[in-house]
């Protein structure tokens, strides 16, 4: 089975085929660098990364380009306000983005940025003018006129026949259902930043910036545009009108978005109290990967939940993938193999990937891994019970699937504990204390305990289990975590080691 995804262009699953026999194009919307990123950005890139790992899995050479947006309405009005440059403002929050980005495991493309390409965006806009799709006004800036672009509307869906011709709009960000002339170069503005070019002074607006720098990188015509369903317009329907108005080439193949999520059944916002970035999450002791597994869970088209009951559900599939892996490789089995356990595997990673396959179906992909899971702890539990039914030579299938698995999903190696020390660190340094939880601290936590301290607090967690303590029980273990102790539950009971 090839890869089939749902084209926003076209509206329906098609399959995949690139423009370049096995060489992928793809580009995806990055950060708007005023604040740091919450959770609904991070659904989105974490999506667009689970499908970057999944073609280089399936055997594609992938060009995968971000755009980095430092220069917009917000960012021009807050370092105005806080009276530093563009540069200097937005740096704070690129450091962010990146450092959240490598937390949550996601892998990094080719980032640009679209401060280094003013010059370009100038040109392009001189070619818009002089082909009749842009035009000047009197104060220096220049608007797309969409009335020389009849398809506009053909990825939004939206009926623009009614449209006010000539009708203009400045800000990037406007009402959904406006179509008007977009600004492509705002002229100078008393306090605001702005460039030389060969248009005269000024900024770029929003949209021209992912044009130039797709184009740049990728050509006029690439395979793939990603990015979260609130871009659908107007911001990637303006791409595509100013793009293709220049080139005379379709511009993206296909568009790859992402829903939106909900926090505890409701949109999330700071007035409600439940707007979340990935920084406020940590230093509530929620590990990256349990935080990466949830906003992976859900296919991507799908309306995500995110609650905190789900984030610890996430923990706990962590761990047990983990531990299933620990299982495998802490324990010496008789020599030999089982042709039914090889078989297994491979069913599983066939699977995985016809999962995958299917506008990447990220919870029937999961599902297929615990199958394996639950089949083979049960074979495992038999042959704790003297049943020789697993051997030696069983384990490499098995921990083949597992590497499957983790190369799309991110979530099996063990490093949650350095990655919560930088967030304590980080957390220190902004004055941001008072929000640290104890589960960071014990995570984040480097305190040598000998055995006789990890056996009492093993006894102290198992006591505040029995009483449905679970804050103490779930404190103990965090501790014990970030102390390099990896806790594991079996039938015998409760088993623990060192790192």
């Amino acid at each position: 089975m090839a890869l089939r995804l749902y084209n926003t262009l076209s509206g329906k699953i098609e399959d995949f085929h690139p423009l370049d026999d096995n060489r992928v194009r793809m580009y995806a919307c990055g950060p708007t660098v005023y604040d740091y990123g919450h959770i609904g950005n991070f659904r989105t890139f974490i999506a667009v990364d689970l499908l970057y790992r999944f073609l280089r899995q399936s055997g594609y050479e992938v060009r995968y380009v971000m755009n980095i947006t430092d220069v917009d309405d917000k960012i021009i009005r807050n370092s105005a306000h806080d009276g530093v440059s563009v540069q200097q403002y937005t740096a704070k929050y690129i450091q962010a983005f990146l450092e959240d980005s490598a937390t949550l495991g996601i892998e990094k493309p080719i980032f640009v940025r679209a401060t280094e390409h003013i010059n370009a965006m100038a040109d392009f806009i001189a070619e818009l003018a002089k082909k009749g799709f842009a035009y000047r006004t009197e104060d220096g800036s220049y608007y797309f006129r969409i009335a020389k672009f009849p398809e506009y509307g053909k990825l939004s869906k939206k009926d623009f026949a009614g449209m006010n011709d000539g009708a203009r709009v400045d800000v990037d960000e406007y009402e959904k259902d406006s179509a008007r002339d977009f600004a492509l170069w705002k002229a100078p503005k008393p306090g605001e930043a702005s460039w030389e070019t060969a248009i005269g002074p000024g900024r770029p607006g929003w949209h021209i910036e992912c044009s130039v720098m797709s184009m740049e990188e990728l050509g006029p015509s690439f395979d793939l545009h990603a990015g979260g369903e609130d871009l659908i317009f107007p911001h990637h329907e303006n791409e595509i009108a100013q793009s293709e108005s220049l080139s005379g080439q379709q511009f993206a193949r296909y568009w790859f978005h992402a829903r939106f999520l909900l926090v505890e059944g409701q949109k999330m916002s700071k007035s409600l109290g439940n707007f979340f970035t990935i920084r406020d999450l940590v230093l509530r002791g929620h590990k990256p990967s349990s935080i990466r597994w949830l906003l992976s869970q859900v296919p991507y088209r799908n309306q995500l939940n995110f609650t905190f009951d789900g984030l610890k559900s996430a923990a706990s599939s962590v761990e047990k993938l983990r531990n299933f892996r620990f299982r495998l490789t802490s324990t010496q089995f008789p020599a030999g193999s089982t042709p039914q356990i090889a078989q297994l595997a491979q069913e599983t990673i066939d699977k995985m990937k016809s999962a995958l396959d299917d506008d990447l179906n990220t919870a029937e992909a999961q599902a297929a891994m615990f199958d394996m899971l639950r089949k083979v702890n049960t074979v495992l539990d038999a042959a704790q019970a003297g049943q020789n039914n697993f051997r030696q030579e069983d384990v490499k299938p098995l921990l083949g699937a597992l590497t499957k698995f983790d190369e799309i999903f991110g979530v099996l190696n063990d490093d949650d504990q350095p990655k919560m020390k930088a967030i304590l660190e980080w957390a220190r340094a902004e004055g941001r204390e008072k929000e640290i939880s104890p589960e960071l601290l014990g995570i984040a936590g480097s305190a040598q305990l000998t055995d006789e301290q990890v056996n009492q607090k093993l006894a102290e967690m198992e006591a505040a289990r029995k009483t449905r303590n679970f804050k103490t029980s779930d404190a103990l273990r965090a501790e014990l975590t970030g102390a390099g102790i990896i806790v594991e539950n079996t039938k015998e009971g409760v088993r623990w080691r060192r790192k």
